[in-house]
């Protein structure tokens, strides 16, 4: 083992979660019993939280010390006795909310009962009013990751603790709930529903969403929920995703969560997709009609392995979630699209990682490592290309030097000997220097692990694969931005295509090319969610008023974080559309989640605060 190595070793024995301020390690919940009545007049949750404990030793600890935000705790009890217990909550503490301590009063308690109402900006989650969904009903959804489930419930909220669960959802009849977990007896007619997830899962995966909602199955263990209105056309969108189960548990095992649903929500939700486990929140931004966006999809269902399955017991340590995903979904698109289709994806990843690492190089050159340091930061900073793209290209490295075959089986064991619990970097590269290396030091040397995954910037082994398709789209780029000629674009184009193209073009582009482009593709008006977006970032960097109103539009309709941040970015780079900036984001901040609304005050600034 070698000194970066054992040092990381030697830093992790005494390593805790630095965004966490519960005391889990010595004493943690291992069980929720949630009892949840949502009231969308107010935006609060009314609740309870009976929490079963687990004790790391022994000893009997005077406390018990829980994460909270914007909660407010009405009552605490020991619900074996009725007793009261005392508890007091801390200072807010900036990132990390308030520590709720709840005085033990020298007793080893099974189980703790918190009453408590959530505050109305509660940051997990996000109520709508009938006009901001597809139907007439209000909607509410959730986000929990990274470490907003504090603001829903009190937990301890680290990726490194595991817990079941169960709820009991209360709703006006009308509406309909889906949570991470299994369905239970429910009773529509008075708006009660009830769920049980038997399986551990990190806090960050708790979940809810409550609409007017259709189902519709796809396959004997899948099936997709999304309001009326968008039901038919997401059962179109997602058919092959009982197929993508078949190809995962080819490759990588048995998938261990019983069903794999997926819920489309109203475009305010700010990701792409979100992995909860038994059912995937999913952005309508990716119902593009033609399927050529569904690699989202397979992205998260990877998640059920990476992620859920073995998870980042840091935040620090969240390439070993993303990275693995990343490749997984690689492996997946494959089998299912082709190897072409594979290989562009690879491609534009790793161009938006080379884009990632310039910006880092300039700013916080450290955060181009795999392992960042995130005490005193918010650790959605990690959720950068670095952990999805290098982390990724890391493993298609050992994949190169070991081959496929030896490169499966290691992934297949890993998962198997290690479902169910939270892996560090540390413990990570102790099984890989085991078990696929087989202690063998050169091999370690040439596949220069240590420097991808401490080291800065990229290492010079980067795997890149060939694409015909993609050398194809960059050369009619290359044309296009030389002569104007436009015989080359478009053809049978896939989106890789269409991405790759749009953004090997400069910025900002002449008036007369991107008229020339929008004449002959009507771009502006593209329905594809991923187009449209990389054409309105060269509309605002050129200056191209025509794109203007569809600009506006996709911003008050859409709240995903991937295409609203470069967009506002863009904007108030130019000066020309700063104002256009402030003016549609007035429009638009009411609808966005607060992730999303977090995100975008940080580069315009918050209107509220203007005033």
């Amino acid at each position: 083992m070698t000194a970066a190595l054992l040092l990381l070793v030697a830093a992790s024995a005494a390593a805790h979660d630095v965004h966490s301020l519960a005391n889990f390690d010595v004493v943690r919940p291992s069980h929720l019993s949630l009892d949840l009545t949502l009231d969308f007049e107010t935006r609060r949750i009314q609740a309870t939280n009976e929490l079963t404990l687990a004790y790391a030793s022994d000893a009997t600890p005077a406390h018990l010390d829980l994460d909270t935000r914007g909660l407010r705790i009405r009552r605490v009890t020991d619900p074996a006795s009725g007793r009261e217990l005392a508890f007091g909550l801390d200072a807010p503490v900036e990132w990390l909310g308030q520590r709720l301590r709840i005085d033990l009063g020298g007793a080893r308690l099974e189980k703790v009962r918190i009453e408590y109402e959530t505050g109305p900006d509660a940051s997990a989650l996000q109520w709508l009013e009938p006009r901001q969904t597809s139907g007439s009903r209000p909607f509410l959804l959730t986000q929990s990751q990274a470490i907003h489930a504090r603001s829903w419930i009190p937990c301890a909220d680290s990726p490194g603790v595991r817990v079941t669960y169960d709820a009991i959802v209360r709703v006006p009849p009308g509406l309909s709930v889906v949570m991470s977990a299994e369905h239970g007896d429910h009773d529509p007619d008075k708006g009660i529903f009830r769920f049980r997830m038997r399986e551990t899962i990190p806090p960050y995966l708790l979940a809810l969403a409550a609409g007017e909602l259709g189902f519709r199955p796809l396959g004997a263990r899948t099936g997709v929920y999304a309001e009326p209105a968008v039901l038919e056309r997401a059962a179109s969108e997602f058919r092959d995703v009982e197929r993508m189960v078949r190809i995962a548990e080819r490759l990588y095992g048995p998938y261990r969560w019983g069903r794999w649903d997926s819920i489309v929500l109203p475009a305010s939700f700010p990701y792409g997709g979100m992995e909860n486990p038994r059912i995937t929140f999913a952005t309508p931004t990716i119902l593009a009609g033609d399927r050529s966006l569904v690699s989202v999809m397979a992205h998260e269902l990877a998640h059920s392995w990476s992620g859920n399955l073995v998870t980042n017991a840091t935040w620090s340590d969240f390439w070993l979630n993303e990275g693995f995903t990343t490749y997984l979904e690689n492996r997946i698109v494959e089998v299912l699209y082709g190897a072409d289709v594979a290989a562009m994806e690879v491609l534009l990843g790793q161009q938006a990682l080379r884009r990632k690492v310039e910006e880092l190089r300039a700013s916080r050159p450290s955060d181009t490592a795999l392992v960042p340091e995130l005490a005193g930061r918010d650790p959605g900073e990690a959720a950068t290309e670095i952990a999805y793209e290098k982390g990724a290209s890391l493993l298609r490295v050992l994949e190169r030097r070991f081959g496929r075959r030896r490169f499966d089986a290691f992934l297949l064991s890993y998962f198997q000997q290690n479902a169910f619990t939270s892996m560090t970097t540390t413990r990570f590269l102790e099984i890989l220097k085991r078990e696929l290396i087989r202690d063998d030091d050169r091999a370690w040397t040439e596949a220069r692990v240590e420097e991808w995954v401490f080291g800065t910037g990229l290492p010079g082994n980067l795997v890149t694969p060939r694409s015909r398709a993609y050398d194809a789209a960059r050369a009619a780029a290359s044309s296009f931005v030389k002569t104007g000629a436009l015989d080359g674009v478009g053809k049978g184009w896939v989106t890789a295509q269409w991405r790759l193209f749009l953004g090997e073009l400069p910025k900002p582009l002449a008036p007369e090319r991107m008229a020339a482009l929008d004449r002959r593709f009507d771009l502006t008006h593209s329905g594809n969610a991923e187009v449209l977006a990389a054409w309105l970032e060269h509309a605002v960097a050129a200056g191209y008023p025509p794109a203007y109103p569809a600009l506006e539009a996709f911003l008050t309709r859409v709240g995903r974080v991937k295409f609203l941040e470069p967009l506002y970015r863009a904007m108030e780079k130019n000066e020309t559309t700063r104002g256009l900036a402030r003016e549609i984001y007035a429009k638009a901040r009411p609808g966005y989640h607060p992730i999303a609304v977090t995100a975008i005050d940080a580069v315009l600034g918050s209107p509220e605060a203007s005033h």
